[in-house]
Formats: C-alpha cells, sequence, structure tokens
C-alpha cells in the first residue's frame, strides 16, 4: 500500500480545504500568511528532518509511499509541512469562531507557558545525549518564550485548541508509527529519543506538533499585525 502516506496528507487537507470557503469562517483570508507559516516551518523542520534521516534516527518504510525522494525524504513527507500545518491551523480557527471564549486567562496562560518552558527546558538539558529530545524539546523552549513575549494573546486559546487537535494527531500519527498497520510508516531509532510512547507514538512527536504549528500560528499574527498597521 505505497499511497499510504499520500493518503493520510490529503485526507488530512480534505475537509479543511473544503470548508475554506465556508461564507462564515472565510479560512481562505488567512491564506497568506499561512503559506509564509507553513514556509518557515519547512525552512526549520525540513533541514531537521534530512539530518536526522541520513543519520538514521527516524526513517521512511518505502511500503508506504511512493518511492520518490527529495533530499532523501519522500515527497509525502514534504507534504506532510503543508498539509498537517493547514489542517491544524484551520482547526485552531474553527473553534475560535464557534466557541469565541475558548481561551484561557492572561494570567494563567503564562503560568501554565512559563511552566511549560520550565519543563521543556528541562527534559531538554538531561537529554543532551538524545538528538531528538534535545532538539525537540530546546525549539519548543525557545519557540514558547518568545510567543509568550511576543504575543502571549496566541498561547491564550492555542494551549486549549492544541488539546482538541490532539484527536486527530492520535489517529494520523498513530498509523504513521504502526497503529492499524502491519508496519510503521516512519520508524525511530530510539536511543535517540526517551524510549516513551503514548500507544505507538513518541511522546516527542506530541512536542513536534505542538512547535510546528505554534510557529504557523504565530507568523500569520505578525504578518495580519503588519497588514493592518
Amino acid at each position: 500500500m505505497n499511497y499510504l502516506y499520500l493518503l493520510l496528507n490529503l485526507g488530512s487537507l480534505s475537509v479543511p480545504f473544503l470548508f475554506s470557503f465556508h461564507p462564515k469562517l472565510k479560512f481562505y483570508t488567512h491564506w497568506k500568511g499561512l503559506a509564509l507559516g507553513i514556509l518557515a516551518g519547512m525552512l526549520l523542520f525540513i533541514p531537521w528532518d534530512v539530518f536526522f534521516t541520513i543519520n538514521q534516527y527516524w526513517g521512511f518504510n518505502p511500503t508506504y509511499y511512493l518511492g520518490k525522494t527529495i533530499l532523501g525524504l519522500p515527497v509525502e513527507e514534504w507534504l506532510f509541512f503543508i498539509c498537517i500545518p493547514y489542517a491544524c491551523v484551520f482547526t485552531h480557527y474553527a473553534l475560535l469562531y464557534y466557541f469565541p471564549n475558548l481561551k484561557l486567562k492572561n494570567k494563567t496562560t503564562k503560568l501554565v507557558s512559563y511552566l511549560l518552558i520550565f519543563l521543556f527546558f528541562v527534559v531538554a538539558i538531561y537529554n543532551t545525549d538524545k538528538w531528538y529530545t534535545l532538539i525537540n524539546f530546546g525549539v519548543a523552549t525557545i519557540l514558547t518564550c518568545v510567543v509568550i513575549t511576543k504575543s502571549s494573546e496566541i498561547l491564550q486559546s492555542y494551549l486549549l485548541t492544541f488539546l482538541v487537535m490532539l484527536i486527530p494527531f492520535f489517529i494520523v500519527n498513530g498509523i504513521l508509527t504502526g497503529s492499524f498497520i502491519p508496519n510503521e510508516v516512519v520508524w525511530y531509532n530510539d536511543s535517540e529519543n526517551l524510549g516513551i510512547r503514548m500507544f505507538t507514538i513518541p511522546v516527542e512527536d506530541s512536542i513536534y506538533a505542538f512547535s510546528l504549528i505554534l510557529l504557523n500560528l504565530y507568523i500569520i499574527k505578525i504578518f495580519e499585525n503588519r497588514k493592518t498597521n
């Protein structure tokens, strides 16, 4: 089933894309900012991805992708950084449209954010011998620091909407890591991570997702603020 990874990407994108033109949601109005966010995400995460693949910290099962690669990464992996951020950012804005009060108080947001920063930092520092853990939690530490300092209002809602995004995350990433199928689409060298799995998903993947989507939201916010000024 060499088209499985492609189907997961396109399946994740399909409904959010179609509903982007909903006359009330009008998600397409965020496309320019989102395009910049996706580009920023690819500039950060693609080199990381290439480095990890070359060094076999993780890799891809050829049974589940079409066989075309760019810089050693399946084309489907490149599409991942377009389809998944699009779907998640759409989910964030859709939730805020239907539940406009879905946000934490500013004081609570700062408390939770600083606790997360502390947790991310401690995990990174105590796992300098594990590349996926170190870089993953290190990036999350820096990014969360920047956002809580520059645009804390993003985290007021994102800390809650991300919990909702974890539902499709467990489905899609679960399949990618071997749930419901004979073998994993993406395999991991557990000597480079904590070895803690949520079902079949390395715990680092949830932090990876947290950073990837937060980066997109932050870039969108910067773009839209400059556009209105």
